[in-house]
């Protein structure tokens, strides 16, 4: 390779992304874009050969086909379980969690709030979409007033369905939670941004601070019956007011 084609390369697949992964998720969709950053993190971090993925059942089931990384699946909200275990068999390992909010926020929450009050050193990226994207969009816990689901056809109302839980708010009040950011995938800035949230949550990890949870607010245009440009636009004027974005626990990231 001759010094010019060196000094023209200004962006290319991040090494632990597998150069022969097939994109399998729905057009527009915020998945592809947060698994492309946490690869980045960790290649500039140098940890991929150290690290270890917990993957659960939902849109973020199949980990090992986009990572150059060990892989370890779990059971529908039981990644923290699973993790937890693997951190403690191998406490040198870099290990993370990737879970929807269904996963993490719903049928899992009652697991990612106790492995955050044991202080687990571990990292999970928590990817809030307000539904269950994978099995048809239906509501989940995180679901806003007002919208419409599979399973809450006229929008949700509080009255039937209660109101939306705020997954990171309730994580940060755990002691063992050291660091805690909810980030949002709408536009250039909030993927920069999202991807300072996760660089830190890693860095606590390689510091020895416990618990670190980054929640990324992204699309579902298929779940949410939208064009991709919709559901940007729907993540910065609707979802956002209800899941506001910032650091909830823990320092700012440099």
């Amino acid at each position: 390779m001759s010094e010019l084609t060196k000094e023209n390369i200004v962006f290319q697949r991040p090494k632990t992304i597998k150069s022969d992964y097939d994109y399998t998720f729905c057009a527009g969709c915020g998945h592809g874009i947060v698994l492309r950053l946490v690869a980045e993190c960790l290649d500039e971090l140098k940890v991929s050969g150290n690290t270890i993925a917990v993957a659960s059942v939902g849109c973020s089931i199949c980990l090992e086909k986009y990572y150059d990384l060990d892989v370890v699946g779990s059971s529908h909200g039981r990644a923290p379980c699973v993790a937890t275990g693997v951190k403690r068999a191998k406490p040198d390992k870099i290990v993370f969690t990737y879970q929807g909010d269904g996963d993490a926020a719903t049928i899992g929450m009652n697991e990612t709030i106790h492995t955050a009050c044991r202080g687990e050193n571990i990292t999970t990226i928590c990817i809030n979409n307000t539904n269950f994207g994978m099995t048809g969009g239906q509501a989940s816990a995180t679901t806003v007033i007002g919208q419409k689901t599979a399973t809450t056809t006229n929008g949700r109302n509080s009255k039937d369905f209660g109101f939306p839980l705020r997954v990171s708010e309730m994580v940060a009040l755990c002691e063992g939670a050291c660091y805690v950011e909810r980030c949002a995938i709408y536009n250039p800035k909030s993927v920069i941004q999202t991807k300072r949230a996760i660089k830190q949550a890693f860095e606590n990890q390689l510091e020895g601070l416990g618990f670190s949870f980054v929640e990324v607010v992204c699309a579902c245009p298929t779940g949410w019956k939208m064009t991709p440009v919709e559901s940007l636009k729907y993540i910065e004027n609707e979802l956002i007011k209800t899941h506001k974005l910032g650091i909830f626990k823990g320092k700012r990231y440099e």
